[in-house]
């Protein structure tokens, strides 16, 4: 038992958390000029999680260049211009007592709107998908470097923690897996080797006490996908190449088999994330139909996971968290906006 609540609040260097709830990133694919810029509809939608009393907030996938978002109307990092928006975003989650993080990402062979996508092997996700071309050893490197580039921006714009998109079968996940990492050069040779540069890389632009959150999934589902044992060193590698924060998902590399299809139901991915939790005894988020206040709570008063990530409990209800805190015995009243005390 970890006598953790939703509302204990939760530290990691220099990120302190005024409770454990987590805004799981949620692409919401509302970039109408398709400029990758942020606008209102997504200011809207993370100030009201903010006002909502939740802990931490991920902005969703946003992605280091044009041809890696999973659509057209994705956010993006791959330019200055995309700096304001953003800090407009983050300055107003601030403001309402929440702390905010961006998911940094690359879709891979997953990127829907790009003209040819790029991967680490030139497989397709299936027949629906675009053929991608495998990337070359130097366009690597310099894929690299424009995860570095996203950083810089991000803490730019304020960003209180980055989160690292390693999960869901995108570009981070594909060099990882043997079922999509074919190559015969050294990232090939070594499947964490890009993530790892990666990791290196986006440090050398993050303030020494801002942590690195890392969303992992920690097995596959196909026939021929790897197994939580293989997730948990693949979790040890990043670690040690300096992740502070494991967010453990699951899947999306490919169309489950029979064999392997998760029953989708409350804490699906929860042994997962305890596992991970447990193998290498460091903290981690839970996250996949947590949204249930009190199944939310024992998972932290269990100690299975040290932080919940809500995700469509979230698209439902902006105020979350306090609702979850109130129905589960919490001081919610701490995180009321003072002017909708009289609502409560």
């Amino acid at each position: 038992m970890s006598g953790f609540t939703l509302e204990t609040p939760f530290s990691m260097k220099g990120l302190q958390l005024r409770n454990r709830t987590v805004m799981a990133p949620m692409c919401q694919y509302s970039v109408t000029k398709k400029d990758g810029i942020a606008n209102e509809w997504h200011y809207l939608h993370y100030t009201s999680r903010a006002l909502g009393g939740i802990g931490l907030i991920i902005v969703e996938m946003t992605n280091v260049e044009p041809d890696g978002r999973i659509s057209d109307q994705c956010l993006g990092l791959w330019s200055d211009d995309h700096i304001p928006a953003l800090k407009r975003i983050v300055d107003a989650a601030h403001a309402h007592g929440a702390k905010i993080g961006i998911q940094i990402a690359h879709a891979g062979r997953k990127a829907q709107d790009a003209a040819q996508p790029v991967a680490p092997s030139a497989i397709a996700f299936d027949e629906t998908y675009k053929q991608p071309r495998a990337l070359t050893t130097d366009e690597v490197k310099d894929m690299v470097k424009k995860f570095g580039d996203a950083t810089r921006r991000a803490v730019e714009a304020g960003f209180d923690t980055i989160e690292l998109h390693g999960a869901h079968g995108y570009l981070m996940h594909q060099f990882h897996s043997p079922r999509t990492n074919t190559r015969d050069d050294e990232y090939g040779q070594d499947l964490t080797l890009f993530g790892r540069e990666v990791i290196a890389e986006v440090k050398k632009h993050m303030p020494e006490d801002m942590p690195l959150l890392l969303r992992i999934s920690a097995l596959e589902y196909v026939e021929d996908g790897y197994g939580i044992d293989y997730g948990i060193e693949l979790c040890r590698t990043y670690l040690e190449a300096g992740v502070d924060l494991l967010h453990i998902s699951t899947g999306g590399e490919g169309t489950p088999t029979p064999a392997k299809r998760p029953k989708v139901e409350p804490g699906f991915q929860l042994e997962a994330a305890h596992a991970v939790k447990v193998a290498l005894g460091v903290p981690v988020i839970a996250v996949g139909m947590l949204d249930d206040p009190h199944f939310a709570a024992e998972v932290l008063a269990t100690g299975k996971s040290d932080l919940v990530a809500i995700g469509r409990g979230l698209l439902r209800d902006p105020y979350w968290a306090i609702h979850a805190i109130k129905e589960t015995g919490g001081d919610f009243r701490a995180h009321v906006p003072t002017a909708y005390i009289r609502g409560y």
